[in-house]
């Protein structure tokens, strides 16, 4: 039995959830697939996937070795590739996580470019505001913004956007521009519900922090988008988070003589296993298309 087609076999019956689903994938039977997968667990001697109502679960030995097995497999393409040149387009799976928002906004529509440059490749997108287990989830590549928890992760810096007070021109010509930071105060504010309603801004070396308040909180980012979007007040968000009514002037950025921590944008990658080239590539192409977002003029820090 082929060693390799049998590993790759297992993977997609795994990540498929069935049989059926990993024949799909491989474009194969589904008899194909199970005489396979049947060959494997007598080889190694112990059961890999449990059959329910609910579809296919791999056990603990089957856990072990689909990990096992995906590291091989990507070990595998990352040789082919070496051997076949820079210039070959890549091919397989490529699983990306990434903020809704986000990725809705600066991930998405950049994708068809991507893919067109690799049309052997396919792409799973998980959109989650959650910091997920990319191992347990089987992510190639997150895509996550601001500090990062972990110090012990696999990580590349892409880009980095200025985070500022933000609001619509009709919520300002409603309720009036602040002026300094004590003016929040005053101010309905769209917050995340996870932070502190205590914002802080720097200037000429001191620290001024004041307690907003706000009728509205929410856990993600896109109920923070829309929020604000619908004029129910100001929020501290990245340029990213606004990027296109930034530029139409449909929102603006306000206290711009005060500072605010700027927020990166990071490639993480799994922890203890070899980034693969499609993932490397992939956090290249992202940098790529970054600078396109406003960047945070000099003279204003």
């Amino acid at each position: 039995m082929d060693r390799l087609l049998a590993m790759t076999t297992f993977v997609r019956v795994v990540e498929a959830g069935s049989f059926s689903g990993a024949a799909r994938v491989l474009e194969v039977g589904q008899p194909a697939v199970s005489k396979t997968v049947a060959q494997l667990e007598r080889r190694l001697d112990v059961k890999l996937p449990l059959r329910s109502t609910h579809g296919l679960t791999p056990t603990e030995a089957g856990l072990r070795f689909y990990e096992r097995a995906r590291v091989a497999i990507q070990e595998a393409d990352e040789a082919e590739l070496a051997a076949r040149g820079a210039g070959a387009g890549l091919s397989g799976r490529l699983r990306i996580s990434a903020a809704p928002t986000f990725a809705r906004l600066h991930v998405i529509p950049h994708l068809p470019r991507f893919l067109a440059a690799h049309p052997g490749l396919e792409v799973d997108v998980v959109l989650d505001d959650r910091t997920i287990d990319l191992i347990a989830e089987g992510i190639d590549v997150s895509l996550r913004m601001g500090t990062l928890s972990d110090s012990g992760v696999v990580a590349r810096k892409l880009a980095s956007s200025r985070r500022s007070v933000l609001a619509t021109t009709e919520y300002l010509a409603r309720a009036g521009v602040p002026k300094v930071p004590a003016d929040l105060a005053d101010h309905e504010t769209v917050v995340f519900s996870q932070l502190s309603n205590a914002w802080s801004f720097g200037r000429d070396g001191t620290e001024v922090s004041v307690l907003v308040h706000g009728r509205a909180r929410f856990s993600g980012a896109e109920g923070i988008r829309t929020a604000v979007l619908a004029h129910m007040g100001l929020t501290i968000a990245s340029d990213w988070m606004f990027a296109p009514e930034l530029a139409d002037g449909r929102v603006r950025r306000l206290l711009e003589h005060w500072s605010l921590p700027d927020i990166d944008l990071w490639a993480v990658f799994p922890t203890g296993r070899l980034a693969t080239a499609k993932a490397r590539l992939f956090a290249e192409f992202v940098e790529g298309v970054m600078p396109s977002v406003p960047a945070v003029p000099k003279s204003e820090h």
